[in-house]
């Protein structure tokens, strides 16, 4: 299984925006992409405008399927405009499942 695991970091004032985008995102790839296992948002209780986004993929195929969904390139270029820095504001790490 293909994992990852994305700190994001969202600009003062953007957060409802962000969260709005990856709520459609989330809910699109639960729905359309039947090898994704795992497609979740969540927010830090203490820091104010970090969000994490874990993922687990049936393979590096449904990773790279997810990668070029019409929702994806749709939603993420303004998910993007929301961080803080651009993709500067956003880590991302893979992992290999161990399940």
């Amino acid at each position: 299984m293909t994992v990852f695991f994305a700190l994001l970091k969202v600009k003062a004032g953007k957060e409802a925006e962000f969260e709005k985008l990856q709520q459609e995102l989330s809910k699109l790839t639960h729905e359309q992409e039947p090898d994704t296992i795992v497609y979740d948002v969540i927010r830090h209780r203490d820091k104010p405008g970090l969000y994490a986004v874990y993922a687990r993929f049936k393979d590096e195929a449904a990773f790279q399927y997810h990668q070029t969904t019409p929702f994806h390139d749709r939603l993420v270029p303004p998910i993007v405009d929301c961080l803080d820095g651009g993709a500067e504001g956003m880590t991302l790490d893979f992992y290999d499942w161990v399940g």
